[in-house]
């Protein structure tokens, strides 16, 4: 059931998102950059409404149901996850002295190499 819902909701994404790259914006006839799609704006001589319209709201209330649908199944106890809440290893497969309570030792720094003693140069020994 659940899988076919997430076919179905990831379907109906795609189709949103073309449906709406598809539609033409409101001001988008020739005149509108010259303010004569001012006309149409805000409670004006808009129609019923056009076909791309009606299907985009379409899209979007089934996108929503199963956006819902989806999250209630997955947010039941009752849901499957993707991680157990616990891992069986079998004993033989354990490392000997393994003790996964037991803080880890530090890693020891490398000893640094000693300074070098300074060595006089042949000219500096002439000078004194």
């Amino acid at each position: 059931m659940s899988t076919l819902l997430v076919i179905l909701h990831v379907t109906v994404s795609i189709a949103l998102i073309v449906i709406v790259l598809l539609q033409m914006g409101k001001g988008a006839e020739a005149g509108a950059s010259f303010g004569a799609g001012a006309s149409n704006t805000m409670m004006g001589t808009r129609s019923g409404g056009s076909f791309m319209g009606k299907v985009t709201a379409a899209a979007a209330v089934i996108f929503m149901l199963t956006s819902l649908t989806l999250a209630y199944f997955y947010s039941s106890p009752a849901s499957k996850t993707v991680m157990p809440s616990s891992v069986n290893v079998p004993v033989s497969q354990v490392p000997e002295g393994f003790n996964p309570g037991a803080p880890a030792e530090p890693a020891q720094p490398a000893a640094a190499p000693a300074p070098a003693e300074p060595t006089a140069a042949p000219e500096d020994a002439e000078k004194k």
